[in-house]
């Protein structure tokens, strides 16, 4: 059954096409400017946490290089004639490369968010293997209905795979709520419990509008749709990425500067947020570690 309207294959208005140019740039260069912010950063955390800011940079530069890529296929793909804009065979593009993008940054915030948890060793690699695999697989089966059958015009394609790309985001709702609900029992009284919750709430909020613009794929047409669909992808992408990179990038933060204060870790800076001064700078020379003070958690304790 081929009855929907792929969101490529909509005539635009003038005022349509313009603000889906804007909602594109706009993303793009969020998530640009949050690669720099990352890339410049990296040294505000410990090694410890570092593979969060690895991840949320790595994350924002591929989705940067995927909204240059749909620029420039919005662009090639749609042609003026008189007051519209008619799409043409590469409109397609103009659309897919989400799919590319989410492909690999959706598991990788699923390592970003691992890498400032509670959870360490055998624990840690089974959840960010079942974190990974469920991500992929819930982008992956998406794609397949949604541009694959049919080139998106399949309505029980997109029924069927929709609902097989649901059940894998179950999963990952799973996991992320019980990651967050323990990391809030294991650094409950601390800074980084709250941010951490938000930051969970924050995904599992954001990640609801992708199925909704999906869905709306089955059923929804005319250029004003297609154009709410790409601004409210985009913004998601914002939140979802460069918001969350955000809190993310705060609690490895929040937790150096603990590890610090506790000794169980060095950093040759201070470390500030908001102007708040969190932990003094300590450089590894001058600690010795002391292999028989284990703290409750198994980390080694520095002694200075």
């Amino acid at each position: 059954m081929s009855d929907a309207l792929a969101p490529w294959n909509a005539t635009l208005t003038l005022a349509e096409h313009s603000i889906i140019v804007y909602a594109l740039s706009v993303a793009g260069l969020a998530l640009f400017a949050f690669f720099v912010k990352s890339l410049v950063s990296t040294n505000e955390v410990s090694g410890r946490y570092r593979a969060g800011v690895y991840a949320g940079m790595t994350i924002t530069g591929i989705a940067f290089l995927s909204y240059v890529l749909l620029v420039v296929e919005f662009a090639l793909g749609y042609e003026r004639r008189g007051d519209s804009w008619v799409p043409n065979a590469n409109a397609i593009l103009s659309w897919a490369p989400r799919y590319f993008d989410w492909t690999v940054t959706v598991p990788l915030l699923v390592i970003e968010l691992l890498a400032v948890a509670t959870l360490a060793g055998a624990a840690a690699r089974r959840l960010r293997a079942v974190g990974i695999a469920a991500a992929f697989l819930m982008i992956s089966t998406g794609f397949i209905g949604g541009v694959a059958v049919d080139s998106g015009t399949n309505t029980g394609a997109l029924w069927l795979w929709g609902v097989i790309s649901g059940v894998f985001m179950v999963v990952l709702y799973v996991l992320v709520i019980y990651v967050v609900v323990k990391g809030g029992r294991d650094l409950a009284g601390t800074p980084a419990a709250a941010t951490l919750r938000n930051a969970g709430i924050l995904l599992i909020v954001t990640w609801l509008a992708y199925p909704i613009v999906f869905g709306l794929q089955g059923w929804g047409h005319g250029g004003a749709v297609i154009t709410w669909m790409q601004v409210v992808l985009s913004a998601a992408d914002i939140v979802a990425k460069v918001g969350f990179g955000s809190m993310i990038h705060k609690i490895a933060k929040l937790r150096s500067a603990e590890d610090v204060r506790a000794g169980v870790d060095t950093l040759p800076e201070a470390l500030w947020i908001s102007s708040e001064k969190l932990s003094d700078g300590v450089l590894p020379g001058t600690v010795t570690v002391d292999d028989t003070a284990l703290s409750g958690r198994g980390e080694r304790r520095v002694r200075r």
